[in-house]
């Protein structure tokens, strides 16, 4: 027995495809006020920001900075007896008298920065550890250095055999400060205990009390020991 389909369907009505919509073309007017309306946008934004971070932030910071530590906010300058602005904290710088001797001064390490301790040129030798410059670098002033101080070459400790990498460290070890007192004593004619109670007296301790090592700051102690003896014709 077959089945025959229904005489009559239901015919389905599909609508017409819409075509899509057009979108007009703007005028050259439109596109130059759309655009004039944006560069005045980005312009306003460049002059926010140029207020907020190139003068408000910077006098925050600087204001900020001259209430919680003022002093090292310039720089952390130091002065003599006299008032007179002698260096920085910060920076080492060379000790002698006008004839280049530093037999009556404490010295710091050296330094290829410049000449010596120059800020314009602050910098290391950049040579490699096992370079053979720096290797006769190390022993020649392994060996000045015991000559200069009547140490054994052995008792002369790292910092005062090679430089920094900024070139300009105002600081050097408590070992290093020690080995110079019996020199500065006799340049000074003052008695040995003095002079290393004096530096016993400059050591700082590690930074937060846990970071580096006990350090002597050069330029205190020189302006602390010519309190003591001042040096004719020094300079520092």
């Amino acid at each position: 027995m077959s089945s025959t389909a229904p005489d009559n369907q239901a015919v389905i009505e599909r609508p017409e495809p819409q075509q899509p919509a057009t979108t007009p073309t703007p005028s050259a007017g439109t596109l130059v006020s759309i655009g004039g309306r944006q560069a005045l946008v980005a312009l306003r934004f460049l002059v926010a920001m140029i207020v907020i971070l190139g003068i408000a932030y910077p006098l925050v910071v600087l204001g900020v900075g001259q209430l919680v530590s003022h002093n090292a906010a310039n720089g952390s300058l130091v002065t003599d007896s006299s008032g007179t602005v002698v260096g920085s904290e910060l920076i080492g710088q060379q000790f002698t008298d006008p004839h280049g001797n530093a037999a009556q001064w404490f010295v710091g390490r050296p330094s290829a920065a410049g000449d010596g301790y120059d800020a314009m040129s602050s910098g290391g030798s950049n040579l490699a550890a096992d370079s053979p410059d720096l290797l006769a670098d190390v022993q020649e002033r392994r060996a000045q250095i015991a000559a200069d101080d009547g140490v054994d070459p052995s008792a002369v400790p790292p910092d005062a055999l090679t430089a920094s990498a900024s070139g300009l460290d105002p600081d050097i070890s408590v070992d290093y400060a020690l080995i110079q007192v019996n020199r500065v004593a006799a340049a000074r004619g003052l008695p040995a205990d003095q002079v290393r109670d004096l530096v016993q007296s400059h050591i700082s301790g590690r930074t937060l009390g846990f970071i580096g090592e006990e350090r002597v700051n050069v330029l205190d102690l020189n302006l602390a020991l010519n309190q003591l003896a001042p040096a004719g014709g020094a300079t520092g």
